[in-house]
């Protein structure tokens, strides 16, 4: 699978985290809102699969072939650069900012939001032929999921936002292992292996990932769902954007920096200085 060492695929991370910073405008729109609209049409197919089989599972063992087209493609998640941008500024790579890093996190919001809202405007459109017919089994049971995961949670008060922001931890440990996963390997059948496991996991324990979510609230609230603009906003996009961030930089972009970028270059210094201490020794010796 030309599998990559820790040292050269989180090299790769930094790399491309300081990229993502030095794209322009134009192309950092396009890949962002791309990437919405193929995440969030992965989301259709992956409810439609399990909502016509009966098997969750099926459905969620599904969804990541959206994730690896779109990675594959390389257009960008949210959740993608929270966790590879930082890296960028840690490492002190030139002209990267606090301000570059935060601008950037905006425009990608904004590109994937667009790309996922299309998809729900489009999806809504087909499911109902023009708004002319109920929705059908699949487009109630997308409909109603922003219901559970709004007021669902609003009912248990702080603990509910807590709960939301831990699922979305957990989601972005697992999303951006994905996004390393196609790092961590020159071919496409490696890359997509490694891609698919964490996205299988996070989409089948119910996660919360700030852009399906950016699908799956407006079409609900399209198809007249039984809550508010401000009850998606307050009650699951902020506490799940905020929880993505943490779990995407602190359980996998940290991690892994810390223990194979840094202490892997150390391993090469003082592996560098033993062989100029044996060529020393044994010029000295002859």
């Amino acid at each position: 699978m030309s599998y990559l060492s820790p040292k050269e695929f989180v090299t790769k991370m930094v790399d491309s985290g300081e990229s993502k910073l030095t794209m322009s405008l134009r192309d950092t729109l396009i890949r962002s809102y791309m990437a919405g609209a193929i995440l969030a049409l992965a989301a259709v197919f992956a409810v439609t699969v399990a909502t016509q089989t009966g098997v969750p599972l099926l459905g969620a063992l599904l969804f990541p072939v959206g994730f690896c087209m779109l990675y594959l493609m390389g257009f960008d998640l949210l959740t993608g650069v929270f966790m590879l941008t930082p890296l960028a500024l840690l490492d002190k790579r030139s002209g990267v900012t606090v301000n570059k890093i935060l601008r950037n996190w905006g425009w990608v919001f904004l590109g994937n939001f667009a790309g996922a809202l299309t998809v729900a405007v489009i999806m809504a459109f087909v499911f109902t032929y023009g708004f002319n017919t109920p929705a059908g089994p699949v487009g109630d049971k997308i409909a109603h999921i922003g219901e559970a995961r709004t007021l669902g949670y609003a009912k248990y008060g702080i603990s509910g936002w807590f709960t939301i922001f831990l699922r979305g931890v957990l989601c972005n440990w697992m999303v951006s292992m994905g996004v390393v996963g196609a790092m961590v390997s020159s071919s496409v059948s490696g890359k997509v292996i490694a891609m698919w496991m964490p996205i299988m996991l996070f989409f089948f324990m119910g996660f919360e990932h700030s852009v399906v979510n950016m699908f799956l609230f407006p079409f609900g609230l399209i198809m007249g769902g039984n809550f508010s603009i401000m009850d998606y906003l307050v009650w699951n996009e902020i506490p799940t954007a905020l929880g993505n961030l943490v779990g995407g930089i602190t359980f996998t972009g940290l991690t892994l920096y810390a223990t194979h970028y840094k202490t892997g270059a150390k391993r090469s210094l003082v592996a560098m200085d033993n062989t100029t201490v044996n060529k020393s020794l044994t010029k000295r010796i002859a």
